[in-house]
Order: C-alpha cells, then structure tokens, then sequence
C-alpha cells in the first residue's frame, strides 16, 4: 500500500507551489488500498496563524484532492519528538549549542575558509566539544555529523527523478534538532511522523533535496524504515523566481476568487515534468 502526506505550514495561505506540490502527493496515491494524508507542520509557533489551518484545508477540497483521517498537528507530538532526541544522545550524536545566530555569524567571519553547504556557510562547529558551558543559557541540539557518520556508514536513497543518491554528513553540516525555544526542529520531528505515519512515499520540492541526507541519517540512527522519496521541481512564476506565501496573487484563494476554476490551476503546472506518473 502507498502512503504519502502533504505537510504545509499554517503559516500563510495555500499557493501554487503549495497546490502542485499537494497533487503530486495525491497522484502517487490515489490508487486502491493508498492513502494521502495531510500533516500541518506548525512547531513553529511564532509565525502559525490559527486561521490558516482551516484555509488550507479548505483549498484543497476546493481543488478536489481529499485526504484520508484526521490531518496530524505536530504541535500535539512534541513527547514523541523529546524521546527522539534522547535516544539521539544516548547514542552521544548530538551535543548542546549556546550560539545565538549573531555569534555565529561572528565566528564565520573570522574564518579564513569558513564550511560551506548548498544553502550557504555551515555552522562552524564552535560548540562541539565544548567543557565549559554558560549557566545563563539554555541550549539548542545540534546533530554531529562526524559522530553520526561513524556509526551509521555508507548510506543511499533512491529518488524516483533523481536516481540512486549517496549520502554525504557533512553536506549541511551539524544542523539544529532541537530549538532552544521549542525542544524540536524540522529535521527531527519530519522523520518521526513520517515513520509514525507509515508513509512509503516522501514528494516534496526539489529544494529539499539536501535535507534528505539528514534525515536518511537520521532514520538510520533511530532504526526506522526508509521511505522512497520524489524530489519534484518547484513552480515558479513568470520570472523563474520560486513562488513565496507573500505572492498574494497566486494563493489559491486569490485564483478562486477572481473566478479561476480548480481544473484551470491544476492546468497551469500539469506540463511540469515533474510528473510522478
């Protein structure tokens, strides 16, 4: 059986990107005995607006993409998250962080070759290691890449676009799983709902990309299954510029509202080579 999920954040209103990225996981899916399930990531609680919860679900029924149960809300999973992160330092692969963003920043400068990954510098490592700690701070997790790569050993993932990838630790570094002010991060809490969830078939943006060799590690340290993964291209606008949640005119909502039909928006990316079929 095929189980996939559409994650959004309730952080802005539902766009293109959003609707095409939806029905990739939904064509995967929508075969007999599959599901498509919806998942709000919202540990964010900073920028989660309540009333986007119900804006997006109502955008998808609009476009006609149903989802299977009751959508998840990571929110509502943060012991799951927490006992994931101890068993991360059992395994002693993660260490605490006290860097705030600025001496990090900081600390870069002073390099003379500072880490680098796709997204830009890498966190520098500053606090691995460290004996000492601040008493006046709480720390952040941060995975070590090093550590992790010693235990784990070579690792793939095989994308259905993409083809047969090698894991590389060091590609983003040692990234935060678990924030100062939320005990959790994107990293960790996606792999452990998507083990909780069953999900077979990971689609998401092909700018995620990078992100998959954490998680594949991170699988492998907790010993959980390893999905299958599509990496499909993101929509863009007339410029070639990815779409953001600040381009109001391309919110689904914005599109129903000027009279635009469902099968007109599927219409607009149903050239996309992306395509899962």
């Amino acid at each position: 059986m095929i189980t996939t999920r559409f994650a959004p954040s309730p952080t802005g209103k539902l766009h293109l990107g959003h609707a095409y990225a939806a029905k990739v996981a939904y064509d995967l899916a929508n075969k007999e005995e599959s599901r498509f399930l919806v998942r709000f990531e919202d540990i964010d609680h900073t920028r989660v607006r309540p009333e986007y919860y119900d804006e997006i679900l109502k955008d998808l029924e609009w476009l006609g993409l149903s989802w299977d149960g009751e959508p998840w809300r990571q929110k509502d999973r943060l012991k799951h998250y927490e006992k994931a992160l101890e068993q991360l330092k059992e395994l002693s692969v993660v260490y605490p962080c006290y860097c705030t963003r600025r001496e990090v920043e900081e600390e870069l400068t002073h390099l003379a070759q500072a880490p680098q990954g796709p997204e830009g510098p890498l966190y520098p490592g500053t606090c691995r290691g460290l004996k000492n700690a601040p008493r006046d701070r709480d720390p952040a997790w941060r995975l070590d890449s090093k550590k992790a790569a010693s235990l784990i050993g070579p690792l793939s993932f095989q994308d259905k676009i993409h083809g047969d990838i090698k894991i590389v630790p060091e590609l983003l570094g040692d990234v935060i799983l678990a924030r100062k002010d939320i005990g959790t991060s994107y990293h960790l809490a996606v792999v452990v709902d998507d083990a909780a969830q069953e999900i077979t078939h990971v689609t998401r943006g092909e700018d995620l990309l990078p992100s998959t060799h954490v998680h594949r590690i991170l699988q492998s340290l907790l010993g959980l299954p390893e999905p299958k993964y599509l990496h499909h291209e993101l929509v863009t606008d007339q410029s070639g510029e990815r779409l953001a949640k600040r381009n109001d005119a391309q919110a689904i909502a914005s599109l129903r509202k000027r009279g635009i039909s469902a099968e007109e928006v599927k219409k607009m990316f149903s050239t996309a080579s992306c395509s899962p079929n």
